[in-house]
């Protein structure tokens, strides 16, 4: 099965909602835990207690587990193994993007076989052009496996870049649509490119029409984004879009079972 037949099973499940595990420093100062790596590690397994098995979607920040050096990316490791086990959808959220050899050496490492750090699916930045990405389409073709491109983000930095226009006319965000919706054009049921666009964002200025493809809408919940935000930019028919909500589930720990009551309660209330 490729990524997008295997997500649309776990969606039909589960439902649509992803969910992070953002082990910042605030979040382990509320549960009770050391920043430390033992404290990293107890947090990062509590979230794959509750929310494996139980969930469409789950999105490891990489850049929590990087900060502690090795052995925070060894904890990050066993998380991507554990979930596995688990038979849930794991996105490494880690944003990678670069040219030539050293894009291809991170498709090596978040995309293939046997790689300790490869999820289902990796987020990628397509900012030095989208052709730059090429190793890491391939390597996820070979693989069955997914990414995720960011195309139109919330940040306020953003739009600079995002809203720019390019010589074929239509702005840099668009392209970014564009070229992904031509990598997923007769894909069944979607196709693995899937997109980043924030869920917080005043009004959509890219056609997502064409993309055929998943859509990961971070900042449901706790960044303010609700579900009325969701249909106002996707359409009524939210086929396709993935909410992300992390420390509005995160901040019901470090119970397990009340982290995954929380990732239960806001899947059910997107009524999607």
């Amino acid at each position: 099965m490729t990524f997008a037949q295997r997500l649309a099973k776990a969606v039909s499940q589960h439902g649509p909602l992803c969910v992070g595990i953002d082990p910042h420093p605030g979040l382990l100062d509320a549960w009770g835990l050391p920043r430390d790596v033992p404290g990293l590690e107890r947090f990062a397994l509590t979230c794959v207690e509750a929310f494996g098995g139980h969930v469409a979607l789950v999105k490891p920040q990489a850049a929590f587990f990087e900060s502690y050096g090795s052995k925070g990316v060894a904890v990050l490791e066993r998380v991507l193994a554990d979930l596995r086990d688990a038979g849930t959808a794991v996105l490494v959220d880690a944003k990678r993007g670069d040219i030539g050899s050293t894009m291809a050496a991170y498709a090596q490492a978040y995309l293939s076989d046997g790689s300790p750090l490869a999820g289902d699916a990796v987020t990628l930045s397509p900012y030095l052009g989208f052709g730059s990405l090429e190793p890491a389409l391939e390597a996820a073709r070979a693989s069955g496996r997914g990414v995720f491109v960011l195309a139109r983000t919330s940040n306020p930095e953003g739009a600079s870049v995002q809203c720019a226009g390019v010589p074929s006319g239509g702005s840099v965000a668009q392209s970014v649509v564009d070229e992904a919706a031509r990598r997923n054009a007769g894909a069944e049921p979607l196709g693995d490119v899937g997109l980043v666009v924030g869920a917080t964002l005043d009004r959509l200025d890219i056609d997502l029409s064409d993309l055929h493809g998943y859509v990961l809408a971070p900042g449901f919940g706790a960044q303010g984004a609700t579900v009325a935000d969701l249909r106002r930019l996707f359409g009524d028919d939210l086929r396709g879009v993935l909410p992300t909500s992390s420390r509005d589930v995160l901040r019901h720990g470090p119970d397990s079972a009340s982290l995954r009551s929380a990732a239960r309660r806001v899947g059910d209330d997107l009524g999607m």
